[in-house]
């Protein structure tokens, strides 16, 4: 499994932090930028280059960092096959893997402290979609959504 990563200005800090606690765990990643501190980036560029890869990239991940964590999700969560969610806790990161089947994880640099944000991260890792059929039938319905917007340009 590859991991993506992308950070704006706000998460390059945090980015360079979960590099090396990656590298690490022994894990795989690309780094899809901002390979350098520019306080005038704008997140929407980075979640677009890791959200593309990732839905591209069949088994691969993607995490994103930015101030909140909210405009990553956001951005990620317009590319088709990208399923990206903002995670404050270990729970809501795998929550967010087990019933929601996410393949793009938002971080908050403001909001979670290095430390947590590695829990959530390996927690994130290691869960595993729920066959539960309740969550089953909420992801086909997210497909549904995503397919009758693309064809209708909504």
């Amino acid at each position: 499994m590859t991991i993506f990563i992308g950070a704006d200005h706000a998460g390059f800090k945090l980015k360079k932090e979960i590099k090396e606690y990656l590298k690490r765990l022994g894990l795989k990643y690309q780094d899809l930028g901002n390979l350098v501190f520019d306080p005038d980036d704008d997140y929407p560029d980075f979640a677009e280059l890791v959200a593309k890869r990732v839905a591209r990239e069949k088994g691969s991940r993607g995490i994103l960092i930015c101030g909140t964590g909210q405009g990553m999700a956001l951005a990620a969560n317009k590319v088709k096959g990208a399923y990206a969610t903002l995670a404050c806790n270990e729970l809501t990161g795998r929550l967010a893997r087990e019933h929601s089947q996410t393949n793009v994880l938002a971080l908050g640099a403001w909001t979670v402290k290095p430390e947590l944000a590695k829990k959530i991260i390996k927690i994130w890792l290691q869960a595993k979609p729920s066959k539960k059929i309740r969550y089953l039938r909420r992801i086909n319905k997210i497909k549904k959504i995503e397919e009758f917007c693309l064809r209708r340009r909504v």
